[in-house]
């Protein structure tokens, strides 16, 4: 989202602008490293779209997806940020066509897609999805039956693409909501601004562990 990219293009130098396939991209330098800011809007569809941009257009050696994301188990913190190992998408289902696990592709063996994830914050397993709702059967399937720590709505869009493309990808969620402390979205309003200083502090530190 513009909000999301707004603290990373205002570290950038020699920022450009510009509109490819209808999405916005600023271009410059982040701590001397040439860098892309695609802002992809919501959801996988638009997450999938982006990463292909910068694949094809933009030539991307290293894609990196930065957000705010909802904490799901207790020892989540809000504003804090995790490095995600793996992703699935639990809203894609094909167990009853393939015997499958829920979010196992039509093109894999496991629902799980690996990213690469570097240890120098704590490691989590992300779930996404097309929806921003606080539906109990959802916190069961994701927390039980997948045991993911985290959901959002792009990443797995985005794994799908770059794992197509053979394009590492890395991830780096900062929660900006907790599952059972209230209205996600309330939450997700009142954390923004938080969750954006942790964002601004750790940007040197995320281009480093990507390179």
């Amino acid at each position: 989202m513009n909000k999301e990219a707004a603290p990373i293009v205002a570290k950038m130098a020699s920022v450009g602008e510009k509109v490819i396939s209808g999405r916005k991209v600023y271009t410059g330098k982040l701590f001397g490293e040439k860098v892309a800011v695609i802002v992809c809007g919501v959801g996988k569809v638009n997450a999938a779209c982006g990463a292909q941009i910068a694949i094809d257009k933009l030539k991307a050696e290293v894609i990196i997806n930065i957000g705010v994301a909802g904490g799901l188990t207790p020892n989540m913190k809000v504003g804090e940020i995790y490095s995600i190992s793996e992703v699935v998408q639990y809203d894609f289902d094909l167990t009853q066509l393939n015997g499958t696990k829920i979010g196992t592709l039509d093109e894999c063996d496991e629902n799980y897609l690996p990213l690469k994830a570097p240890s120098c914050y704590p490691l989590k397993k992300l779930a996404t999805a097309d929806r921003f709702n606080d539906d109990k059967g959802d916190f069961k399937l994701i927390t039980k039956t997948l045991g993911a720590e985290i959901r959002d709505m792009e990443c797995g869009g985005m794994a799908q693409a770059c794992m197509h493309a053979d394009v590492p990808l890395y991830s780096f969620k900062i929660i900006s909501d907790l599952a059972g402390s209230g209205s996600t979205t309330e939450q997700y309003l009142e954390n923004l601004s938080l969750c954006f200083k942790t964002l601004i502090r750790e940007l040197d530190n995320i281009v480093k562990v990507t390179e």
